[in-house]
């Protein structure tokens, strides 16, 4: 099969064509033959060098696929042969086939294309893992979403609006994204390039911010942590401002606050197939029925791919990047 390797850490120049065998298939494993691909963050991350794949998983990037199941593990029950599926890959799916544990695949929502399933996976999973359950995001509480644009930023608005009737803040850097952040269900958009603190202090009064979804750190999490009520919770995704913060660690016990945060990849199809039903059960009606949307800044032809990575690093993106391939 081709695949699109990374033949060094670099920028996206580094990205190749090269052939691999097919991957071989466990008892309890779908392969499927891609049809679109999802371009995440932690690709743009293990191509610079910064986020090495998990043991035993594939050095191939690609996190989120759609497709057709070409075939099943001895023990797989669903999905069948045939069957159109979007999945969580562990890795792999910048190939023409990509293996992944059969939990970890859902079933494409009503009158969604390839390409617009392929965009749903990774982000949804985050979302609901960091939001719904390290989060603990419960009805009528306040949300605080850095990156309200990101993919997983604005999976994490619209579960949380649909789900919890949260009230939301989302940041944004440019008038453009805030005006999305609040057309998808945000209730106050701020600049992060300002004083993003006053300007929530300013929208909210003296209420307070029960959790906040972060992939930023750094010299954000002191500030998250001074918005946050008693019993608050932020949750790190990633630390891209820096992976040491200095925080009053008196105020965490004083007010009960929780300082947590995740990675999903490593976690095992188990974990990783709750996420999957509680999708299905619960998102999957809302993005059939139009309550939640999925929104694809821009498709590219897979042979594009370093043109794919380009508008990633210049981060001017809203909502995804996803991949398609022939046929």
């Amino acid at each position: 099969m081709k695949v699109i390797e990374i033949t060094k850490p670099g920028g996206p120049e580094v990205l190749a064509f090269a052939e691999r065998p097919r991957p071989e298939l466990g008892p309890n494993d779908a392969l499927i033959r891609v049809r679109a691909a999802g371009v995440n963050r932690p690709d743009i991350q293990q191509r610079r060098g910064l986020y090495p794949p998990p043991p035993g998983a594939t050095d191939l990037p690609g996190l989120d696929v759609s497709g057709v199941v070409e075939a099943v593990g001895a023990d797989v029950t669903w999905p069948k042969v045939g069957d159109s599926v979007c999945a969580l890959a562990n890795g792999g799916g910048y190939a023409e086939f990509c293996a992944v544990p059969a939990s970890q695949c859902l079933p494409l929502p009503d009158s969604f294309s390839f390409a617009q399933a392929a965009a749903l996976p990774e982000v949804f999973f985050t979302a609901w893992n960091n939001v719904i359950w390290l989060g603990r995001l419960a009805e009528g509480e306040t949300l605080l979403v850095q990156g309200g644009t990101s993919g997983v930023g604005m999976a994490a608005i619209q579960l949380a609006k649909q789900l919890r009737g949260a009230r939301v803040i989302a940041t944004a850097g440019s008038p453009e994204k805030r005006a999305v952040s609040l057309e998808i269900g945000a209730d106050y958009a701020v600049d992060y390039r300002a004083d993003w603190v006053a300007e929530i202090e300013a929208a909210i009064g003296r209420e307070k911010v029960d959790v906040v979804l972060d992939a930023q750190a750094g010299p954000y999490t002191e500030k998250q942590l001074g918005l946050l009520a008693p019993d608050g919770r932020v949750v790190l995704i990633a630390s891209h401002l820096g992976q040491i913060a200095e925080v009053n660690v008196r105020n965490i016990v004083r007010r009960r606050l929780t300082l947590t945060g995740s990675t999903l990849r490593p976690r095992d199809a188990a974990y990783k197939g709750r996420i999957a039903a509680k999708l299905v059960e619960h998102a999957w009606p809302l993005l059939a029925n139009g309550k939640i949307r999925s929104h694809i800044c821009a498709t590219f032809d897979w042979a594009d791919v370093r043109d794919a990575h380009a508008l990633m690093d210049a981060g001017e993106q809203i909502g995804k990047v996803v991949l398609t391939m022939p046929g």
